[in-house]
């Protein structure tokens, strides 16, 4: 399921954007608010924030 918004930004404004962008980066919505906050919205700074395909052990 994808928002119908845009996916190149991370929107967090709605319920079903929150759930979309926590399940395809595999974070808490308090993770990726954090992210979003550090590095803006935009999806590639997100996942290179998150570290998102690298292997990265989850805590």
């Amino acid at each position: 399921m994808k928002p119908d918004r845009n996916v190149d930004r991370v929107m967090l404004d709605d319920e079903a954007a929150l759930l979309y962008w926590t399940c395809r980066f595999d974070v808490s919505p308090d993770e990726l608010e954090e992210a979003v906050d550090i590095v803006g919205d935009s999806v590639d700074a997100v996942a290179a924030y998150l570290n998102v395909g690298k292997g990265r052990e989850r805590e």
